[in-house]
């Protein structure tokens, strides 16, 4: 069973963290999304707290569909809403083309770069990350007691990375250097996402405007592929915006997985 947490209550909102990353990345909104959605944190095979991912042969992305159904089960949600970042928001989108879910909200979703060069760009980004956590991990402890340095060491993912917590911080670089075998299987079966979605499942994409890792060019061409889901710009947020705006992720998650819609929204809508 994936490691999970439930908080609140409401309709469920299943939320999914991004590629060497782990439940907790979700925890700056998790309180305020609780007053209003049941929400239900969940690790990746290979993260966190999870079991590893065990290749067995099929492409991954199969591997994480049966991962996901089996968890749905388990947890008795039928057609839950889902959100997730980066990896995440690839596995969600997934989950609308498959009509698992009742609505998909995605920030900065995995699968819309441009061909095999910028997908080296991407690879070299992990590579760069997990290279630099590895390093960093001896010395770690002090280096995330202080704001600057948490910022510096969650650069290239968050343009305030100053603002999360020591412990948290230094938690994220740990579980990074765990989730090195994952990652490495999932980078390795990295695919476009082309698959179509029904139209009567609302689907959300946001990006921030300082993605540093799935550039934000790539919203124009998921604003192409996906022409039915609502676009929304994230100002000075970067890949992983949960710590960078609060409040504007927050209106973005509650307003993907209202039924019916709520009125006009605050964030700006590209």
């Amino acid at each position: 069973m994936l490691a999970h947490e439930r908080i609140g209550s409401g309709e469920p909102l299943v939320l999914v963290h991004g590629i060497g990353h782990r439940r907790q990345a979700w925890y700056p909104v998790v309180d305020r999304l609780a007053e209003h959605r049941e929400v239900i944190l969940l690790d990746l095979p290979g993260h966190g707290e999870s079991p590893a991912l065990v290749p067995d042969g099929r492409p991954i992305k199969d591997q994480l569909h049966d991962v996901l159904v089996d968890f749905f089960a388990e947890q008795g949600l039928d057609r839950p809403h889902i959100a997730g970042n980066s990896l995440g928001g690839r596995i969600a989108l997934e989950a609308a083309a498959d009509d698992l879910v009742s609505s998909a909200t995605t920030l900065a979703p995995a699968g819309f770069w441009r061909g095999s060069l910028d997908f080296l760009y991407i690879r070299a980004v992990f590579v760069a990350l997990t290279g630099a956590a590895t390093l960093l991990e001896p010395v770690a402890p002090a280096v995330m007691r202080t704001a600057p340095g948490r910022a510096a060491a969650m650069g290239l993912l968050m343009t305030h990375g100053g603002r999360l917590d020591a412990e948290r911080a230094l938690g994220d670089v740990r579980g990074l250097i765990h989730a090195k075998p994952a990652l490495r299987t999932i980078i390795d079966g990295g695919e476009p996402f082309d698959r179509p979605i029904d139209p009567s499942i609302p689907v959300t994409v946001a990006w921030g405007t300082r993605d540093l890792v799935l550039l934000p060019y790539q919203a124009t061409r998921a604003r192409k592929a996906l022409p039915d889901a609502t676009h929304v710009t994230l100002p000075k947020c970067g890949h992983v915006p949960m710590v960078d705006d609060v409040d504007l992720v927050v209106d973005v998650l509650l307003e993907g997985s209202n039924h019916p819609r709520l009125g006009q929204a605050r964030y700006d809508v590209a």
